[in-house]
């Protein structure tokens, strides 16, 4: 998906590498991935209509394959954009150069397995346990330049931090303004973040299920207090976010408020 980058965009990523590594997608850029996050919802929710209401094949595919091609222009978009940023998701997202804190259980020879967990086995869960839900999607704050892109858990530190539903990871990495973070690719095609960690127990390529663990929450990044930050994003990519509590809610959780 890494396409050759047209001369106007490469000049406006020149321009965007000054900004700090963990900055969002800023001015005209921003205002296309806005247009992009709400296509590719618009076209997810399309093809959830057609296939609840058994429309032709055809027609499903048709929606299927528009609501990929808008994610493609998006995840290029983002890459090239992040990538020019030197956002560890974009350059190093296996946290090989920045010496991330990988726990025991990241390891090939496992140790024993911690206390089992309400969630797992199940097909989704919450992200943890013993948490209050505090700054919300889009919420603005003094902790972050534009609105939050995604749900905190405040719990504290050291709490297990646990796989929403089954997938793959996808980034293992630390650097930037979220801390040792984990992002995992689901089924449906979608990436949920687990962000300032105090430790990471996966590797890129991992395979895990519903409720395994991730790491432990902590306060690494650009935070003020311990606490789970959780996003799910429609790329690895910072600037797809979408609103996480009803993305869950389709898959069954609903986190106690």
């Amino acid at each position: 998906m890494r396409r050759v980058l047209r001369a106007p965009l490469t000049l406006l990523l020149v321009a965007l590498a000054a900004f700090p590594a963990a900055a969002a997608p800023a001015g005209h850029t921003a205002t296309r991935v806005a247009r992009d996050v709400r296509a590719h919802e618009e076209a997810r929710a399309r093809v959830e209509e057609l296939r609840e209401s058994d429309a032709p094949p055809g027609e499903v595919r048709d929606a299927e394959r528009h609501r990929r091609d808008v994610r493609s222009r998006l995840w290029d978009l983002l890459w090239a954009v992040e990538h020019a940023l030197a956002d560890p998701v974009a350059v190093d997202p296996a946290g090989r150069a920045g010496h991330c804190p990988f726990g025991p259980r990241s390891t090939p020879a496992q140790v024993q397995a911690p206390a089992p967990f309400p969630g797992e086995g199940t097909s989704w869960t919450v992200p943890t346990t013993g948490y209050r839900l505090t700054a919300g999607y889009a919420e603005r704050g003094r902790r972050w330049k534009h609105r939050h892109t995604g749900q905190d858990f405040a719990v504290g530190s050291g709490t297990p931090v646990r796989a929403v539903g089954p997938g793959t990871v996808r980034v293992t990495t630390c650097g930037d303004g979220f801390g040792n973070q984990v992002l995992v690719r689901h089924r449906d095609g979608y990436f949920t973040q687990y962000a300032h960690l105090s430790r990471i127990d996966v590797r890129k390529g991992q395979k895990v299920r519903a409720g395994q663990l991730l790491g432990l929450s902590g306060a690494t990044g650009n935070v003020t207090g311990p606490h789970l930050h959780f996003e799910v994003r429609i790329t690895p990519y910072i600037g797809s976010a979408v609103p996480p509590l009803p993305w869950l809610a389709r898959k069954g959780v609903h986190p106690e408020q």
